[in-house]
């Protein structure tokens, strides 16, 4: 059991510490602290091009060791500590965000003061002071780092803030692109302008629809960080467009490879700004010609046919119920060697790769498309009729 007399020595000794680390503390001099936190910010590239003017990085500089300097003298945070230390690193956390400084930088910069706070202590120390500067090290840190933490909260909560506001902005500039024909001169530049690119820039245009849009959002995520993909919501649709870039290499094409996995409408023949709504109405239209089983983007090429199919359907035109009427006559498996035979030379044009294909020989595939002309009517030997047949087996 601790004797009366031996607590109350340890009780002096803390006492003692204590005073003696806060007349550690009060020797270090804020403006000297603050002189050296400048000149390593030499250091890190983005504070050396000055980002923020030196009156600035010196205003906020002092407060903050003022902050961190009264926490320390503590053995744990006061009310009144915390809301000095929060409303710096508010401060700078803004101000930092505000100025495009990167995270990374400002939290480089933060932690330089553990280095100087604690190169300031032990140059004020005493040997004798050893025992207690270890028992104050995690303090030091603690104070440094609850600050560092509060800053970094306060740049993201701003950096959102700044990029809601852009995405705003620039969504209203988008919904007059949408919604307007014959915009001005002036108006398109603004919105090449607010989109960071020249006004002759030409883009690749996408739609999702429904079901595909999570995972478009999904590809998406990363890309948009560059600032060079952008989206803009339809009633049904997501519309996605972004600079056409044909290098090897390029974000373009790896953005473009990823996004022709997708279900969605691809037009990937670029076009200018004004062009953006009108493809945008194709590539909607494309993506609705997907069937549940089928797999990667409707580009124009895979469903131009398709599109026309539907577009004379619903215009009532009739469509190959004659041609099917007449195979009917064959038995299923004449049948189905007609079929095959003209669906392989309707590919290709080439009599000779249509039989290679289906391993046989050239004549006879000729008399296959022979006998589907004599009983159907319809030569795919000749273009304008083949052309039926492309679209209705679409």
């Amino acid at each position: 059991m601790l004797t009366s007399d031996f607590a109350r020595s340890e009780q002096n000794g803390q006492e003692s510490d204590s005073l003696r680390w806060s007349a550690l503390i009060d020797q270090l001099d804020v403006g000297e602290l603050t002189d050296e936190f400048i000149a390593r910010l030499s250091g890190i590239p983005i504070y050396a091009s000055a980002p923020l003017p030196l009156s600035e990085i010196r205003r906020t500089g002092r407060a903050s060791f003022d902050a961190l300097i009264m926490a320390m003298k503590a053995s744990s945070d006061a009310p009144d500590y915390l809301r000095e230390r929060k409303a710096i690193a508010l401060d700078v956390g803004v101000s930092r965000a505000r100025a495009g400084v990167p995270i990374d930088a400002l939290m480089t910069a933060i932690r330089l003061d553990f280095s100087i706070l604690w190169g300031a202590i032990t140059s004020v120390a005493r040997p004798e002071d050893a025992p207690l500067l270890v028992g104050h090290t995690a303090r030091v840190w603690e104070v440094v780092d609850g600050y560092a933490g509060e800053t970094q909260r306060a740049y993201v909560a701003e950096l959102a803030r700044i990029q809601a506001e852009a995405a705003s902005m620039r969504q209203g500039y988008l919904a007059t692109l949408f919604s307007e024909k014959n915009l001005a001169a002036a108006t398109l530049e603004r919105l090449a302008a607010e989109l960071g690119q020249p006004l002759e820039t030409e883009y690749v245009v996408v739609a999702a629809l429904g079901e595909q849009i999570p995972a478009m959002r999904l590809a998406l995520a990363n890309e948009r960080a560059s600032n060079r993909v952008y989206t803009y919501s339809l009633s049904d649709a997501l519309v996605v467009f972004y600079p056409h870039d044909e290098r090897a290499g390029s974000e373009g094409l790896r953005l473009g490879a990823r996004i022709e996995k997708l279900g969605c409408g691809f037009i990937s023949d670029p076009c200018g700004l004004e062009a953006i709504p009108q493809a945008a109405t194709v590539a909607r239209s494309l993506a609705k010609l997907l069937e549940p089983h089928e797999s990667g983007a409707m580009t124009w090429a895979r469903g131009w046919a398709r599109m026309a199919r539907r577009e004379l359907a619903e215009a009532g035109a009739p469509g190959l119920g004659e041609v099917e009427r007449a195979l009917e006559q064959c038995g299923a498996a004449e049948r189905r060697r007609l079929t095959e035979a003209v669906r392989a030379y309707l590919q290709t044009g080439s009599v000779g790769q249509a039989a290679e294909e289906l391993f046989c020989h050239r004549n006879t595939l000729m008399n296959r498309l022979n006998r589907f002309a004599a009983l159907t009517g319809v030569d795919p030997a000749i273009p304008v009729q083949a052309a039926r047949l492309v679209v209705g087996w679409s």
